[in-house]
């Protein structure tokens, strides 16, 4: 896959905006290869050790399969595995890491421990989700929208309707990236980080997106092209779930806030859902429902951001760097 210069990790999808095309296209093709049982294992012998201290299904499940499929090894360790629970630092973790794996994928809490493994690590550290992006999900989503959009973003705007997380971080910078107009609806009191938003401006004035913010979900999803949703209350976000369920009364997306978007407008939802609070079962369920699709894409995303991060010889590149 041809690349542009090549960042050693991947903690913000800012990190490979420059080459986001490239990878969605290289992703398609692995979907196509897949489908086909002509797939061939391009990381043989490359293990991925995944550090995970949150749950995850999608994540882990798609991450797993991925460095199998092209040849490798997953290395699954909780944080009840690890010496990170009993004081280890950081940064001992990622030196140790780095003499035996060849990448590391970090579900964390905090963005600033994702950003401290990948200083002290001698391999590509890959964020699998932490309190500030989410950006391999956003790469699945995007490969889910090229499918059924024939790759053409010009004149497409994107609606979101909930909370100004982590999912919504990446998605502004991801869609700005590639020319995707997006709309995001929140409370007031949870709109996105400015910063992110200012950042996603400056590349959507790039690619010509436009980016918008509003606290009415109506306004957002009126001749929307898709309607993308998540959990009102993410992990780690529990204390607050009362207020949030207060906060967020309106921003459902339901049948009725369907019919205020394009007439083939599409559904999106990062899962796991709560069905019947932030997106009902009629549309979740419904013919303009692309949820599964999102899902089963998180498989192809991350065999290519795992074949764009690892160069053709891990192996020797991690032992060069000791």
């Amino acid at each position: 896959m041809p690349r542009t210069v090549r960042p050693k990790d991947l903690l913000s999808i800012a990190d490979i905006a420059a080459d986001l095309e490239t990878i969605l296209a290289r992703a398609e093709r692995l979907k196509r290869d897949r489908h086909a049982g002509r797939g061939r294992p391009s990381l043989p012998g490359r293990t991925l050790a995944l550090i995970f201290e949150k749950p995850s299904t999608r994540t882990r499940a798609s991450f797993e399969v991925a460095i199998h499929d092209l040849g490798g090894h997953a290395l699954y360790l909780s944080s009840r595995d690890l010496q990170l629970g009993r004081g280890e630092t950081i940064g001992d973790t990622a030196r140790v890491l780095s003499r035996y794996c060849d990448a590391i994928a970090y579900r964390a809490f905090r963005h600033a421990d994702e950003i401290e493994l990948a200083q002290h690590a001698s391999i590509p550290v890959i964020n699998a989700l932490d309190d500030v992006e989410h950006p391999c999900q956003i790469v699945a989503d995007l490969l889910t929208l090229r499918e059924r959009w024939d790759g053409k973003w010009g004149g497409r705007r994107l609606a979101w309707i909930g909370d100004g997380n982590n999912v919504l971080h990446s998605l502004l910078l991801g869609t700005a990236a590639v020319g995707l107009s997006l709309t995001a609806a929140t409370p007031e009191a949870y709109a996105p980080s400015p910063a992110i938003v200012e950042q996603a401006r400056s590349l959507a004035d790039r690619s010509g997106a436009r980016i918008a913010l509003t606290t009415d979900p109506r306004v957002a999803a009126r001749g929307a092209d898709a309607l993308y949703t998540d959990v009102w209350v993410s992990m780690g976000d529990e204390a607050e779930e009362a207020a949030r369920e207060s906060a967020f009364q309106g921003f459902q997306v339901n049948q009725d806030l369907l019919e205020l978007a394009a007439s083939n407008a599409l559904v999106m939802h990062d899962l796991p859902a709560h069905r019947g609070q932030e997106i009902t079962d009629e549309v979740i369920d419904g013919p303009r429902s692309v949820v599964w699709d999102q899902a089963e894409n998180r498989l192809h995303a991350q065999k290519a951001i795992l074949e764009y991060l690892l160069p053709p010889n891990g192996r020797a590149r991690r032992v060069a760097r000791r």
